[in-house]
């Protein structure tokens, strides 16, 4: 019964209190999720919560495996990692073109749950690991009827848990898309990420020490953390056999087919139209034609990170 009245509800955000994390809990009344980021879902969900009695749904972290089961949900049929500004966005845009596919962009509790680690807490990666697939499964509910696949883009810095993913989910594939460093740095440059912001990630997830953190340089800290993302991506493709490997420059409407390929997802010619329609704007501004960032010049401590990108090249 209890799966009745979870419908649409989703763990949105953890808080400690009195040494205790507190799950945090919201209505998405069936929205679907179209938005390029989930924050920009949850923003919805929450204005569409505006007329509705206020007063916060929180349980114990311990209750999402319990509640978790039984729901009527989708198994993933794809993660989507990235190196950021590589086209990964406007991906899950045109997947998410579909009412057949629920797409999840960069969740932020998904990210909540797998730094608890890095951030001095009791939780180790077996714990994690048990509460984040609980967590998808709260993500991933049949709204419509109509879903039928799930896609789950991470943030960049998931990619150095591949790992602990692969353990989790062994047969699903992994997308890995990338693009040039230079172009993203430029983009870096002109408005950072998060990982672009020297230790507001936790060091220890790119393998930095604290004193190799330059703060007043963030122009090396972000092309660092690009060198750390295509090294792990060689790492990856030398050993997981369930990985395909995109380069942005292919342009959306062919990575999508080669992602369907890869996943054996249909593609009806209509489905292919509104996504080669929406291919023409801005991923995260879908009202606003796209267009390309100029690259910066090539700055010698961007080397590195580029013969790693080229080297990649020639796996494809």
């Amino acid at each position: 019964m209890h799966e009745l009245a979870l419908k649409n509800w989703i763990p949105y955000k953890l808080e400690n209190k009195a040494a205790q994390l507190q799950c945090y809990w919201l209505n998405t009344f069936a929205e679907p999720f179209t938005e390029p980021f989930f924050d920009d879902t949850l923003i919805k969900c929450r204005r569409l919560s505006d007329g509705h009695p206020l007063f916060e749904s929180v349980s114990d972290l311990a209750m999402l495996k319990e509640w978790a089961t039984g729901l009527d949900s989708l198994e993933p049929a794809a993660f989507i990692f990235h190196i950021s500004r590589c086209g990964s966005t406007l991906v899950s845009q045109l997947l998410a073109t579909s009412n057949e596919h629920i797409v999840l962009s960069e969740v932020p509790f998904f990210d909540d749950l797998l730094r608890l680690p890095h951030q001095g807490s009791n939780f180790n990666q077996d714990t994690v690991s048990d509460l984040l697939v609980a967590a998808i499964k709260f993500y991933a509910q049949k709204r419509t009827g109509q879903e039928k696949r799930l896609f789950i883009k991470t943030d960049s810095w998931h990619i150095f848990f591949h790992k602990q993913l692969r353990i989790i989910y062994p047969e699903v594939p992994f997308i890995l898309i990338y693009r040039s460093p230079d172009q993203v740095l430029a983009s870096h440059m002109k408005m950072p990420g998060m990982q672009a912001v020297p230790g507001l990630i936790e060091p220890a997830i790119f393998g930095f020490k604290p004193e190799e953190i330059m703060y007043n340089r963030p122009d090396i800290y972000i092309s660092n953390v690009l060198e750390k993302y295509l090294d792990q991506y060689h790492e990856i493709i030398a050993t997981d056999r369930k990985c395909l490997l995109l380069n942005y420059n292919d342009g959306p409407v062919a990575l999508i087919k080669k992602i369907a390929a890869f996943t054996n997802t249909p593609l009806s010619k209509e489905a292919l139209l509104s996504m080669d329609e929406r291919s023409r704007y801005h991923s995260k501004r879908p009202n606003e034609p796209f267009s390309e960032i100029s690259p910066l010049q090539k700055p010698p401590f961007l080397h590195k990170a580029m013969e790693l990108y080229q080297a990649l090249n020639s796996n494809l």
